[in-house]
């Protein structure tokens, strides 16, 4: 049984300088569908052509290539983050909620990987 429940999707987050024309080109080379620009936050999201498997594009003035955050979905982050942090587990500050859309907490692996949790808060709304 593992420490935390995680929902069966997975949002792969790229650091980009341009959501748009990378959106685009995610489109165009791969075929990945576009569901949505978010520039109000500086994000867009894209279906991959594996089931619960999405790209999210943030925008950067300065991107970090190479950097790729897994985003594990879950249910409930709080009581997900309380059980991480009781196991020692390290989050990088706060977390992050944008009203109405999602609420984000970045943690790291023994390694200093950087992994996020995601609670989707358009299906509560």
């Amino acid at each position: 049984m593992s420490l935390v429940s995680l929902e069966d999707t997975i949002t792969i987050a790229l650091s980009v300088t341009d959501r748009h024309a990378s959106a685009k080109w995610y489109n165009d080379m791969l075929g990945f569908e576009i569901l949505y620009h978010a520039d109000e936050v500086g994000w867009s999201e894209l279906q991959t052509k594996t089931s619960g498997v999405t790209i999210g594009l943030g925008e950067q003035t300065e991107p970090a290539p190479g950097n790729c955050v897994p985003v594990f979905g879950t249910t409930d982050l709080d009581r997900a983050r309380r059980a991480l942090e009781q196991a020692m587990v390290r989050f990088d500050g706060e977390t992050d909620t944008v009203e109405g859309m999602v609420k984000t907490a970045t943690f790291y692996d023994p390694d200093g990987n950087a992994l996020m949790l995601a609670e989707d808060l358009t299906k509560s709304a």
